[in-house]
């Protein structure tokens, strides 16, 4: 995420200005307000609900209603809340602490729905030494997996880097962390055995507790739980498979982008933990090299990535008011100099590594895998009264954007990044907005048995950039990402991440998916009557009409491609033109000349 820091007109003052507020970005901040609950109720704290992500926003900008919300302590209480809903033929979305998903995922339909909250379903149930298992309820965080398996001597080996995530929700989302090694870093493909609530019927009073184990002689149920986006039920309890805790060792090495194409099809598969950080418009890649090591290597190194940290309210608001007025004035070469300084300190502060915990001294950083493998200081400290907070909290002038995540096979992945580094060519300055949000992130992820889950061995490549709080609003440089969306999509057949992206994206996607005839099929048997599924879930999964908005200025938001100028925004000068490189795309392009209407 964007740590980018107010600057004045010239730049002796952007450089002063920028180093005096990085050396408070930069240090531990022990005091932040945590996130509030994306669930608010107007009556008794359980009716007349709307909920969102932790954005604060969806893609389209609605707002999801629900009748109801119920917070389940225990399984049996999950269990009577299914039955009571199904009986009634209510619709139900489960929805999660933090729900960082961007997408509508959490959205029932109408205003009658239920929204069932894993909050409290946030126990480690057991932990087997010998087997190298951990059975935890569906609404245990990432980070609490990470910490209590590490005090059993044992780690999850691949999670993704943030850890505000519920293990159900990752799950259901396909979430994942870099690597081409053992069974890959989707850790849905570590899960041993899963419990889940469905609807029933009369006979078994209106829900169904089914428990899936990869050792059973069938394995379909386990494929499709395993990435239900949620529409199978509520799974309640999930084992995972760990394997002894483990020390790593990390470096970063920063080179010219001339060769990226190559590199990322061979990188991954020498490094355990590879990723790559891309910079396009700055010509530059970032290659994490990381590999497991023996655990009599000293070191007690600490990953806390800078932007996942505690970041004070004033400076995310003055961050914004900059990055507004960049936008407003076509400022290009004002975002790629300050996208120069924040790459340059994130560099020269190892992105947030420590050798110790407290100071960076030099790499190698050695460590347990627990301390390096994922973070999130900004979640779960004490309330400061929002003096400093998450970078993204909707409750401050902060971060607001897109992100735009999908995966493209190695097979063609070379040409992909070809593509973009002609678009590149063409437009030197346009991808330095996503500069500000530390560029292209590049992590590796293996082809899965889930039938929702990877297809291929891929590369998955993750956009964040600006959003403007007016829907109707370009950004600066707005046919360049969405020719670059279009290409990965329609041209090389990129696979979204479940949990992120704009609705474009995902139109027609479940095409990809070989075994998507066999998730539908266990769909059908788990909910007959669609009570988990909702008309966005459908539109995805191409079961109702297209997940696709057309109305005026849609594709600005990527809610549509554009076939028409007024997808756009024609009075402001931007019009629906080719692309540049991928000319069957059709994006919203600023031209000399405005149209009014």
């Amino acid at each position: 995420m964007a740590i980018m820091l107010l600057f004045g007109d010239q730049h002796n003052t952007f450089r002063h200005l920028f180093r005096s507020k990085c050396l408070f970005l930069l240090v531990f901040i022990v005091s932040c307000t945590p996130p509030e609950d994306p669930i608010k109720c107007s009556s008794s704290n359980t009716s007349s609900c709307t909920i969102t992500n932790s954005y604060g926003m969806f893609p389209d900008r609605s707002v999801c209603k629900a009748a109801k919300v119920a917070y389940p302590t225990t399984e049996q209480e999950l269990i009577s809340v299914v039955s009571e809903a199904t009986k009634a033929k209510r619709k139900m979305k489960v929805a999660t602490r933090f729900s960082h998903s961007i997408p509508k995922l959490v959205c029932p339909d109408g205003e009658d729905g239920l929204l069932i909250s894993t909050k409290y379903l946030n126990r480690v149930l057991k932990i087997d030494a010998q087997a190298m298992t951990m059975t935890v309820e569906s609404g245990v965080t990432l980070r609490k997996v990470i910490e209590e398996a590490a005090k059993a001597g044992l780690a999850l080996p691949y999670a993704p880097y943030w850890w505000g995530l519920t293990i159900g929700g990752l799950i259901g989302t396909g979430a994942h962390g870099s690597t081409l090694w053992s069974k890959g870093s989707s850790v849905h493909d570590y899960v041993s055995e899963l419990k889940i609530v469905s609807p029933g019927g009369l006979e078994n009073n209106y829900v169904k507790v089914r428990v899936l184990n990869e050792n059973d002689q069938d394995r379909q149920d386990l494929d499709a739980a395993k990435v239900s986006l949620g529409v199978l039920g509520v799974i309640s309890q999930v084992t995972l498979k760990l394997q002894p805790l483990f020390k790593r060792s990390i470096r970063y090495m920063t080179t010219n982008d001339s060769d990226l194409g190559d590199q990322a099809v061979s990188f991954g598969h020498q490094h355990e933990f590879a990723d790559i950080v891309w910079y396009p418009s700055q010509r530059k890649a970032v290659y994490r090299i990381d590999d497991r090591i023996s655990s009599n290597t000293s070191g007690n190194g600490l990953y806390d990535y800078i932007p996942f940290r505690p970041t004070s309210s004033l400076a995310l608001s003055l961050i914004r008011t900059t990055e507004e007025n960049q936008e407003t004035k076509s400022d290009a070469d004002g975002k790629c100099f300050i996208a120069k300084l924040l790459t340059s300190t994130l560099w020269t502060s190892a992105f947030g590594l420590t050798n110790n915990g407290v100071t960076f001294t030099g790499y190698p950083v050695i460590g347990y895998h627990n301390r390096l493998q994922s973070s999130g200081t900004c979640l779960d400290s004490l309330d400061d009264s929002m003096i400093t907070s998450c970078p993204w909290d909707p409750r401050i002038k902060g971060e607001f954007f897109h992100q735009t995540t999908f995966s493209i096979g190695l097979s063609v992945v070379k040409s992909f990044i070809q593509d973009v580094q002609k678009l590149v060519s063409l437009e030197p300055k346009a991808l330095c907005g996503i500069e500000l949000y530390n560029g292209i992130l590049m992590r590796y992820v293996k082809a899965s048995r889930a039938y929702l889950g990877k297809q291929e061995d891929s590369l998955d490549f993750d956009f964040t950039y600006y959003r403007s709080k007016d829907p109707m609003t370009p950004r600066l440089y707005q046919d360049v990402l969405e020719e670059i969306e279009q290409l990965a999509v329609f041209k090389y057949g990129a696979l979204p991440h479940w949990g992120k992206n704009r609705n474009v994206v995902f139109d027609g996607v479940i095409k990809k998916y070989k075994n998507a005839g066999k998730f539908f099929k266990v769909k059908v048997a788990y909910d007959p009557l669609g009570l988990f599924s909702s008309e966005w879930t459908d539109q995805v999964l191409s079961l109702k009409a297209e997940v696709t908005i057309d109305r005026q200025g849609c594709a600005l938001e990527g809610l549509c491609i554009c076939s028409q100028d007024s997808h756009c925004a024609p009075e402001k000068g931007y019009l629906c033109k080719p692309g540049k490189v991928y000319k069957h795309a059709r994006v919203c392009a600023f031209t000399s000349s405005k149209k009014y209407m």
